[in-house]
């Protein structure tokens, strides 16, 4: 089989690194790739954006399998592309998309089917959104109608910040496109947790649930990003409750799109929060999560291309999905100032080092010059390790984040330890 990745971040390398474990595949091509897949792959030029050159590419290379990480891409119709050309795809047409495109048509479905979700309203008229805040008080939530990289929502403590958010958003242009509607909802309480599935339109096979870091500091302080760091399995999401998840949310939504008319094929993510009411869904993503493929896809017992092209092929029921016992955490190393304005050309240093730690290094946003590994991108790495048990896997990942450096690099350290609190107790 030959594979080409769409995109080149820490998911893509991690897609990558666990579809080349694969016997069946023969080649894989990444576009565009990055330093840290030049090992396993070839990495093409291209403009992930432009459907017709990705389809050209395929067709060059004799792809049996594209396998589209980032979100832009399925949001800008790639795989309606690639279904024309007869070119096997894993991820959602850009109808089906639309789940994680525009969070008024996720809040839309989920009204309409009845899957557990935070009460909401949304608005493109700034004075009519303040004049709901004001009503329903704070603390409560604003967030970006469209794709604003995981950082398209505020929670805001009082009424002036939601205000704020709301003019930012729908009159300073603060997201562009992504921010001429805005969903205000209820500011839902609980431990969150993702469960990310394999889905082929009909059948719903749900992968080990993983918890993501998104604020910036330790102990889930200061602005959010798009992940710090993951780990898996995420004990808060017991087996009774993963059921659950399934029954009442992952698998109603994947039969609302059927009866919608547009189908779900790929990864679905569902970003959860665990209430006194049950869990609920805060967001769909209609992707593998970044970074959570790079601590579920290590523990995924089982031939990845061969999962990857039954849902492209709506034959998911017949491939077997198991997982290993065990635990991955993966630790973030991030420019200093990310989320906001950072430098970029640092060189980087020490992995080989943590590879010899038993680390398993992701690149996110790195780039080669003059034949050195430089910083390209606020999360710069991500570092994950594989052990018996979380807390293992925990002193693995940071005994090889020490391995690395580069000037303003910044990691969290406490990753996993709401895993650990929760086991103690």
């Amino acid at each position: 089989m030959r594979i080409m990745i769409i995109g080149g971040g820490g998911r893509e390398h991690a897609l990558l690194w666990k579809l080349a474990q694969s016997p069946k595949v023969e080649k894989i091509y990444c576009v565009p790739g990055n330093p840290g897949m030049q090992d396993l792959a070839i990495c093409l030029e291209g403009n992930p954006g432009d459907n017709a050159a990705m389809v050209r590419l395929a067709q060059e290379h004799a792809i049996d399998l594209v396998v589209v990480g980032p979100e832009a891409p399925l949001a800008n119709g790639i795989v309606d592309a690639f279904n024309k050309a007869k070119i096997a795809v894993f991820g959602p047409n850009q109808a089906a998309a639309r789940l994680e495109s525009s969070k008024d048509f996720a809040k839309t479905i989920m009204i309409k089917y009845g899957i557990p979700t935070a009460a909401y309203a949304s608005f493109q008229d700034a004075e009519a959104a303040k004049s709901y805040i004001r009503k329903q008080g704070a603390p409560i939530v604003v967030k970006a109608d469209g794709l604003a990289a995981g950082k398209g929502v505020v929670v805001a403590a009082t009424t002036e910040v939601a205000c704020q958010a709301v003019d930012e958003m729908l009159t300073g242009h603060s997201f562009g496109l992504a921010g001429e509607r805005v969903v205000i909802e209820e500011c839902l309480v609980g431990e969150e947790v993702s469960l990310l599935a394999f889905v082929d339109g009909e059948t719903v096979v749900p992968m080990v649930a993983a918890q993501d870091h998104k604020r910036i500091f330790d102990d889930d302080q200061g602005p959010n990003t798009g992940g710090m760091g993951a780990y898996a399995p995420a004990p808060v999401l017991t087996p009774e409750l993963a059921e659950q998840v399934k029954q009442e949310v992952l698998l109603p939504v994947v039969r609302a799109m059927a009866q919608e008319g547009c189908p779900y094929k790929g990864c679905l993510y569902a970003g959860l929060i665990l209430t006194e009411e049950g869990p609920k869904v805060i967001e769909f993503n209609a992707r593998f999560g970044d970074p959570e493929t790079q601590v579920v896809l290590p523990l995924l017992d089982g031939d990845l291309a061969e999962i990857l092209l039954a849902c492209s092929q709506g034959k998911l029921s017949e491939v077997d999905v198991a997982w290993k016992d065990g635990a991955a955490v993966c630790v973030v190393m991030a420019s200093w100032g990310y989320p906001g304005p950072y430098e970029s050309g640092m060189i980087i240093s020490g992995i080989e080092g943590a590879k010899q730690k038993e680390g398993i290094v992701f690149h996110s946003g790195t780039r080669q010059q003059d034949g050195q590994l430089m910083t390209d991108g606020g999360r710069v790495l991500g570092v994950t390790a594989v052990a018996q048990d979380i807390q293992a896997a925990i002193r693995k990942a940071y005994q090889a984040v020490i391995e690395v450096s580069f000037a303003g690099m910044h990691f969290r350290r406490d990753i996993g330890r709401k895993a650990l609190n929760r086991l103690q107790q």
